[in-house]
Parts: C-alpha cells; structure tokens; sequence
C-alpha cells in the first residue's frame, strides 16, 4: 500500500542512520566492549605468565565478579538519582585511568598479580557502576518502535567484540607484549569517552512505561523525593517482584544460564572427544559467537514480532535444547552446530529480554531495574558454569550439558505455565511503523 513503510527482516540499521545520539552512545559501547574483551584475554595470559597456575587465573574471576555484583547495584541507585550521561562520562573516565594503569604495570614490568588484579578490579567496578545507567539510555534516546532494533544492534556489536577482541588480543600479545594489548584498550576506551562526551543530558524520570502503584509514581503513595530516594537498592527488586513480565522475563535468563552455562565444559569436551587441540577450544569459543552475530543479522525479523514474551520463553528453550545436544554431538562439525544454535538463541532472547525490560520499567526505576538485570546477568553464567564443573566432576561432562541443557527446558516451561502475563506480552507499538 501506498505510503507505508517497508518491512525490515534483516538487521535494522534505523536508530544508527537516524538518530545522532544514539549512534554515539553505539560508537562508544562497541570501543569500551571491544577494548575490555582484549583486555580480559591480555590480563589472562599475564597472570598465566607471571604464575602458571589455574588458582591465580582462577582468582580474576573473583577480581572482576565482586565488583561487578556490589558496584552493579549502587550504578542502579545512581542512574535514579541523578544525570545518567554525567555517570556514564564518569564512569568512563575511571575505567579510561584503569587502563592506563593497566599499561603502565606492563611497561614496568611488574610481577606482581595482586597489583594486576587491583587495577582488574577497578576497571571493572567502573564499568559496573556505569553499565545501568548505559541500559537505560536507548529507550531514552530512541523512539519507542526503534528501540527493539537499537537493542539489537548493540547486542550485535558485544558479539562481533567477542569474536574479534579476544584473536586480536593473542595477536597484539604474540606481535608484540602485553603493554600494546593494555594501550589498545586505552585508546578503545578514549574513544568511547569522546562519543558519550556528546550525549545530550538523560535526567531520571523521563517518559516511558507506566508507573507502579505504591512505588513513588502517579497514584502511588510516597512519590516525594525523601521517599522515592529511601530503601533505593530494595526498590528495583520491588518493582521486578510486582511485575509478572519482569519477572518472568528474568526467571527466564536465570533458568536458562544457571542450569545450562556451557564454557567451563568446554576444555573437558575438547580433552575427551578431539584430542584437547586448543584450536578446535577456540572453535568452540567462536561458535557461539557466530550464532549471535548471524541472529543478529537477522534481528529486522525477531524484533517484528509483537509477542516478545513468547519469543525469549522459546529462545530460551532452544538453548538448553541445543546445549544438551551439544552434550551429546560425536562429530566436531555437529558439536559446533548446536554451539552456533544456541548463541543465535541466546542473541534472540537477550534482544527481546532487554526491549521487553525497558518497555515495562518505569522511567524513575530503569537504573535500579537495570541493575537488577545486570546482577542477574552477571550472576546466572557463573554460578552456572560452577555447577556444570561441578556435576561433571562427579559425573562426566556430557552427563552435565544434557541434563544442565533438558533441566533449563524444563524450568522454562514452569515459568511460561505459571507466568500469563508473560505468555500475553505484546510490544507496546504497531511493527507497521518500523523501517
């Protein structure tokens, strides 16, 4: 008909053409995951340098989850209290000064990994306490029919860094040292500062989503500043807990990454069936990252769908099914097919996740709520690869992907029964409108 836009079924590209803002905040996202995932992969083969042992590369995981829980939370309280521009700048800033200090310590030649683990630390408390306030600034930025697709394009980006960050890394390393890894993190994370510089200012408690009652908005009880500000880390938990899509959308995430979260299993896989080569460990590492850029690609299609509740509840599903698979595939190239499903599922599920949080959250709680999802998020994958290390120790590795894969199908299929809400969700605008 004629006037009406055309459907976009391949990866929306709109927010980027069409909004300035946006393309910035993209721009400096994509350079501070890019460079954190070199990073990540420079400080893992320094602390292995430096000790030759697991425990102390064991130990990054505890230098970079604490801060990640603790400093995740209080960014959420932040982002509802004040300009979220001015804690994304900040925040940059730190995490610009960590990596600094990061390449100072390689040019020194320190050998001392509490030092490293210190500096570690404090990028990622940094990031920590910015990455709610980034959550929240898309729907902000973006019209409402495009911030399913500003999502997805921002998924994408994490993806393709995840794929290219970590090679690029060992080739930075081997090349050269550690020291050029640590510089090209900072000029990644100077160049994000110089796009979100540009941001215009995003004050809490602007449009979007309905208010909850009895949570400090219209109609509700206690909307003044004293109340609204009191017990702020136990609000974004209250608003989650009052909202049967919220928590479902998250009950979902949790079920599907604590019961099925694969990368522990992966060395052991590789050493019984292929032989331990540590290239077909990085394929296995690549394979689930080229699932999420190719259903990122396609995400024109995913985010046309109205039923985004339905959409991650089946998403979800098909990734414990494909990881179970994976439990069970004999050849590399059927092994590596379920890895590639299961990242296209996840993408899936984290773009509709993510849209389907911000729609439903109110604006004065979206820092809190979005810190919520980021603990969550941070969270689920490790204690989700514990317990697969662990139920295979006592079993084998294929025995934890299968059972860790059926049981996440199992628990999702209990929320979707108990959870109508969710089942029922539809995105708050006609798909017509996108293009």
């Amino acid at each position: 008909m004629r006037g009406r836009r055309p459907h976009v079924w391949f990866l929306n590209t709109r927010p980027l053409r069409s909004n300035r803002s946006f393309r910035d905040l993209w721009i400096g996202t994509s350079a501070s995951q890019l460079g954190g995932l070199i990073a990540s992969m420079a400080v893992l083969a320094q602390v292995w340098d430096l000790t030759g042992s697991p425990l102390a590369t064991g130990a990054i995981g505890i230098a970079t989850g604490l801060p990640m829980l603790l400093f995740g939370l209080l960014g959420g309280t932040l982002a509802d209290a004040v300009d979220r521009r001015a804690v994304v700048r900040a925040t940059t800033v730190g995490q610009l000064l960590a990596a600094t200090g990061l390449c100072a310590q390689a040019l020194a030649s320190n050998r001392s990994v509490p030092l490293l683990l210190a500096l570690v630390a404090t990028a990622t408390a940094c990031g920590a306490l910015g990455a709610p306030a980034r959550r929240t600034l898309p729907v902000r930025l973006l019209p409402t029919d495009q911030v399913a697709a500003g999502l997805a394009l921002t998924n994408i980006s994490f993806q393709a860094a995840m794929l290219a960050g970590p090679a690029l890394a060992g080739v930075i390393i081997a090349r050269w040292n550690f020291a050029a890894a640590y510089g090209a993190q900072a000029v990644l994370v100077a160049v994000s500062l110089l796009a979100v510089i540009r941001l215009p200012a995003v004050r809490p408690g602007g449009e979007g989503g309905p208010e909850p009652k009895g949570e400090g908005g219209r109609g509700g009880k206690g909307s003044g500043a004293a109340s609204g500000r009191c017990r702020a880390e136990r609000g974004g938990w209250r608003v989650v807990l009052r909202r049967p899509t919220l928590w479902g959308s998250m009950t979902t995430d949790l079920s599907a990454t604590l019961l099925a979260m694969p990368v522990a299993l992966f060395p052991l896989v590789n050493e019984a069936r292929f032989g331990g080569d540590p290239r077909t460990l990085g394929l296995f590492l690549s394979a689930v990252a080229v699932g999420g850029i190719a259903a990122g690609l396609l995400s024109g299609t995913v985010t046309r769908w109205r039923r985004g509740g339905v959409v991650q509840l089946t998403a979800a599903a098909v990734w414990g099914l494909a990881l179970a698979g994976f439990g069970l595939a004999g050849p590399l190239w059927l092994a590596l097919g379920c890895l590639v499903v299961a990242g296209a599922a996840d993408t899936v599920s984290v773009v509709t996740r993510g849209a389907l949080v911000q729609w439903e959250t109110p604006d004065a709680y979206r820092g809190r709520v979005s810190s919520v999802e980021h603990v969550i998020g941070v969270a689920g994958p490790e204690l989700g690869n514990f317990r697969g290390g662990l139920l295979a120790s006592a079993t084998s590795a294929s025995f934890s992907l299968v059972a860790g894969g059926l049981s996440a199908v199992v628990a999702i299929g209990a929320v979707a029964a108990a959870n109508t809400p969710l089942r029922a969700y539809r995105t708050p605008y006609r798909r017509d409108d996108d293009a």
